[in-house]
């Protein structure tokens, strides 16, 4: 197993349980102790654990968002396809409003050779698309979000609802038929509903993993979504649940 499959696994064991053992990780993944400890110190550096005698003990708060770096290590290959097919429906000309996020970082770089006009919503997606050659940049204004360097704030949902999209990607924290699209962060809400508002057709791009869980700030239901481009382990009954809302889903 490599590293960001052990690190993956090491923060779902840590959604289930607030503390994890060397010792028991190292028998579980069959690697040794020291290459555990050096899990463990890069989730430390990341601010996700706290490094004890003997394993480590989870610093984040139940269910909240593991750090954007974290993150950008899981599922790498699903977000990448998930970009390639949300690149393959914009055409050339339209205004894109691009939300943060890891999988939306994967689309800017996806997109940086297409003739689009494009509002980031991250500096890591800005940065990206800033030396597309036919990429008409167009930057909110806001504050920046320590960590994940999303816009957010009153000024960027100003920015936003001033302006009309053609398409609205949105990423999310969670996806469910009971609970629709949800997010960790509350300013991150308060951003993607002026989004969604905003445009004339609103993509969701999401790895499957996400259809498993329910955040604690409520974006919107499902019928305020026209696609949603996710991978093929999509739970069937999600699958169902977005066809009757009348959700369009795209599996790669």
């Amino acid at each position: 197993m490599e590293s960001s499959d052990r690190i993956r696994a090491i923060m779902s064991a840590l959604r289930v349980s607030d503390a994890v053992s060397v010792a028991e990780l190292a028998i579980e993944h069959a690697v040794s102790e020291m290459t555990i400890r050096r899990d463990l110190d890069e989730l430390a550096q990341q601010g996700v654990v706290r490094r004890v005698r003997g394993g480590a003990v989870s610093l984040l708060l139940r269910g909240e968002e593991p750090p954007f770096g974290v993150r950008e290590r899981e599922a790498v290959e699903v977000k990448r396809r998930i970009a390639v097919e949300v690149a393959a429906l914009l055409a050339d000309g339209e205004a894109v409003l691009l939300d943060g996020g890891t999988t939306s970082l994967e689309i800017a770089r996806a997109i940086r050779d297409r003739r689009l006009t494009v509002l980031p919503l991250s500096l890591q997606s800005a940065g990206e698309l800033s030396t597309a050659p036919r990429i008409r940049l167009v930057i909110p204004g806001g504050e920046v979000r320590p960590g994940e360097l999303n816009f957010t704030g009153p000024l960027t949902e100003n920015s936003i609802r001033s302006l009309r999209f053609d398409t609205a990607i949105i990423g999310c924290c969670g996806l469910s038929a009971e609970h629709g699209l949800t997010a960790h962060d509350l300013s991150d809400v308060a951003v993607k509903q002026a989004a969604i508002a905003s445009a004339r057709r609103v993509i969701v791009a999401t790895d499957s993993g996400k259809f498993t869980r329910t955040a604690f700030g409520s974006v919107c239901p499902l019928t305020h979504l026209d696609m949603v481009v996710t991978d093929t382990a999509l739970p069937h009954s999600e699958r169902e649940a977005l066809t009757a809302a009348g959700v369009t889903v795209r599996a790669v």
